[in-house]
């Protein structure tokens, strides 16, 4: 039976990615070694990573002056490094989920965090607007897109302070205006690559402003100048994001991509909304792109397991809702096809006829 993965991270990864990192596993270029055992110093790595830079900086057409890291500790260490290295004394942030909350948390270590927007009160279901960026903050921190409640920030916002994005789960999905940001990362598990390490694209200029001492990991100059090879770096990785980085220039970039992931995200919600058992959690002008939740009506809530067994026999992973939302998640990053949420509509018709 074909398995479709809509798990939201770790998740699907491009067949043609996975293919040729299995191959380098077992022999990279014909060296008769493993990317797992060669020296990260070696040509052979240093070719890698090069690549995987330029990659990045043709994809997002990243301008001059700003660096593309790949760093370990997930987006979660960037929760800290980001305040270590950018805040003075206040910053601004925007509550739109869990780990938004997790990066306010670790900012408050450094400083006075404004909390200039939140969508808790009705348990992230959408995206604040109207709110006010301080002049006096040294930077404005947003998350793009949140897994756990399927909301999304579409456009770039406009921001007369550094701006600072975590961009772990939509990367790669559509055009970004990177020259009105001062820093994007992200976990790459999403749509970048697998599990182990994150992605920093940083402008250099916004860097040496904070009078404190950075411990020498924690510090992004510290990075810059050594090429993301201050200690060894998390090599398999990177050459799975080179590969994932191929695959969305071949089929046409992030302009591609954004139609691609529109006409997916599309065809679900029509699904949704049409549906008699099943209903959207999130705004529909926060809607995610990448990551579609849904739950039972209220009159059909006892049948959420069922269902979930029931995709599962048609070949459905990871359909199951975070435990903060419950109900079901389907994410649909780069990678997934199209087949996958047409067979997943099927499905959800299919259970309709037999329960509603």
């Amino acid at each position: 039976m074909k398995k479709h993965n809509f798990n939201a991270g770790p998740s699907i990864l491009p067949r043609i990615a996975i293919e040729n990192t299995a191959k380098a596993i077992l022999d990279l270029n014909n060296s008769g070694l493993s990317i797992l055992e060669i020296s990260h110093r070696s040509k052979d790595f240093q070719a890698i990573i090069d690549e995987a830079v330029a990659l990045f900086k043709e994809l997002l057409n990243i301008p001059e002056g700003y660096h593309v890291l790949f760093l370990g500790g997930g987006a979660s260490m960037q929760f800290c490094m980001v305040p270590y290295n950018l805040m003075s004394k206040k910053a601004a942030y925007l509550e739109t989920g869990v780990w938004a909350k997790k990066a306010i948390k670790e900012a408050k270590l450094f400083g006075e965090v404004a909390i200039i927007g939140s969508s808790a009160d009705k348990n992230f279901s959408y995206i604040p607007k109207d709110y006010k960026i301080p002049e006096d903050a040294d930077y404005f921190h947003f998350t793009s897109n949140n897994t756990i409640y399927g909301t999304e920030i579409h456009e770039d916002p406009v921001s007369s302070v550094p701006m600072i994005c975590d961009m772990s789960s939509d990367i790669l999905s559509r055009p970004i205006d990177i020259s009105k940001y001062a820093l994007i990362y992200g976990g790459a598990q999403k749509n970048t690559g697998p599990a182990g390490v994150t992605f920093i694209i940083i402008k250099e200029d916004i860097l040496g402003k904070v009078e404190r001492v950075i411990p020498s990991m924690l510090d992004y100059k510290t990075h810059i100048a050594s090429g993301s090879m201050f200690n060894t770096p998390p090599c398999l990785p990177i050459f799975a994001v080179k590969e994932t980085l191929k695959w969305v220039k071949e089929m046409g970039g992030v302009v591609k991509m954004r139609e691609i992931n529109h006409e997916k995200a599309n065809l679900l919600y029509e699904t949704i909304d049409n549906s008699r058992m099943f209903v959207g959690t999130a705004e529909k002008n926060s809607r995610s792109v990448m990551n579609v939740c849904f739950v039972m009506k209220e009159q059909y809530k006892d049948k959420e397991a069922d269902f979930i067994s029931f995709a599962q026999s048609k070949g459905m992973v990871g359909l199951k809702g975070h435990r903060s939302v419950g109900g079901f998640r389907a994410s649909i990053y780069n990678a997934l096809p199209k087949e996958s949420v047409l067979a997943l509509i099927d499905v959800i018709k299919e259970y309709e006829k037999l329960n509603a």
